[in-house]
């Protein structure tokens, strides 16, 4: 007769510990049905279920328990019967799901309130990691984000209730929240679309030449109305441009070389360059920014809007060709992935204003990076608290994956 003992070891952690407990389990041939292991400063947390003949359980036992007392960390035993383990057998075939909680620090009452909305929909937490580097106490300054990845497993009914609810807890607590079902895709994302202006950069392009033809004023009051969703982009743009008619194309360099880009936006890049993603720059600004950043970052696509400029070096107040505007954006993200052979489910698309939420829709990660409200309400995945390196996270990287510069390790 066989049967299942729950061994749980806790104590200071050391090197060879695990394989020391494996080696008597191995001498009784000990058949090893899950195991899982922590560490938290240095505080081991091991559980190991295994089965194994009835008339060898006690000298296991006993051999354990004087190994792990030579070791000075702490054990216990708790037999399974077999109705248990195949209750709980049967549990893991659940769908799971990987909720990411992202923000500068993160707080036991903000860890409460996600927790508190897990369990209000019936799922269960297996596991929790920190993905992000341990913060100094006495130079804070030194790391300045905090996040923490649950894996979850459980029968959900309603997915976008919750992902809503996840929004709405997100600008209540302060921290933000990424809720993905844990499948094949969620771990092979492969192209990447961003918008440009107020996400790559932290300007919109149209403004800056504005303030450079003295229409600034003017320029910036319909570029809010539209990214609020209260105008057409497509006609808001049409105005826009018309305003910067007989503007001297040079300003356009000078304003390229002094563009803001977005926290995080370096080591975001280097690291999916170095992963092999496709990256693609959809914007409702101009080309000739979004080239520089292209040749800056090495990006794979670039497509926004074309200014006419006249034999003088002028430009016109008209532009040239078709409008990227939102549905635009999302019928080019569908482009690129059937062009590069990708499914939809293993794009992302990243964005902040209103027109961005067509392709936010389409992606199968579609996240809204210090959006406007009505982006943000629309959204099921945000990023507020920190920057564009965040994203990071949600595809489950972790800190310690990574160097200085954004190189994988």
């Amino acid at each position: 007769m066989q049967e299942q003992i729950l061994i749980r070891i806790s104590g200071k952690d050391r090197i060879g510990l695990t394989a020391e407990i494996m080696t008597i389990l191995a001498k009784y041939d000990a058949q090893i049905l899950d195991i899982g292991q922590a560490d938290i400063h240095s505080t081991l947390s091991l559980g190991i279920l295994i089965r194994i003949d009835e008339s060898a359980s006690g000298e296991v036992m006993k051999e354990l328990l004087f190994k792990t007392t030579e070791l000075g960390v702490t054990i216990g035993f708790e037999p399974v019967s077999d109705e248990d383990y195949e209750a709980w057998a049967g549990r893991q075939g659940r769908n799971r799901y990987i909720l990411t909680a992202i923000g500068r620090s993160l707080s036991a009452s903000q860890i409460q309130a996600a927790t508190n909305m897990i369990a209000a929909y019936g799922l269960n937490i297996d596991a929790i990691k920190r993905l992000t580097g341990r913060m100094s106490i006495m130079h804070p300054e030194l790391n300045v984000r905090a996040c923490v990845e649950f894996s979850i497993r459980g029968t959900l009914e309603d997915k976008a209730g919750l992902q809503k609810q996840l929004m709405q807890l997100s600008a209540e607590t302060g921290i933000d929240f990424s809720f993905q079902k844990d499948d094949m895709y969620r771990r092979m994302r492969r192209l990447i679309c961003f918008d440009m202006d107020s996400t790559l950069i932290q300007t919109e392009c149209i403004d800056e030449l504005a303030e450079r033809a003295g229409v600034g004023d003017k320029v910036r009051e319909i570029t809010a109305r539209a990214m609020r969703g209260e105008i057409d982009f497509k006609e808001s743009f049409t105005e826009r441009v018309a305003l910067l008619k007989g503007l001297d194309v040079s300003v356009m360099q000078d304003i390229a070389e002094h563009l803001p880009i977005t926290e995080g936006t370096d080591r975001l890049m280097s690291v999916l360059k170095t992963c092999g993603y496709k990256i693609a720059i959809l914007s409702g600004g101009f080309t000739y920014f979004g080239e520089y950043l292209q040749r800056r970052y090495n990006i794979d696509y670039v497509y926004a809007n074309e200014l006419e400029i006249d034999d003088n070096g002028k430009l016109t107040g008209r532009y040239v060709g078709e409008v990227v505007d939102g549905r635009r954006k999302a019928d080019l993200l569908k482009l690129i992935a059937q062009t590069e052979k990708v499914n939809l489910a293993q794009t992302i698309a990243v964005g902040d204003g209103a027109n961005d939420l067509p392709m936010l829709s389409e992606a199968g990660l579609g996240i809204a990076f210090h959006a406007k409200p009505r982006v943000v309400k629309s959204a099921k995945q945000s990023l507020s608290t920190i920057g564009l390196d965040g994203i990071l996270y949600f595809l489950g990287f972790k800190d310690s994956h990574l160097g200085e510069q954004g190189r994988l390790l």
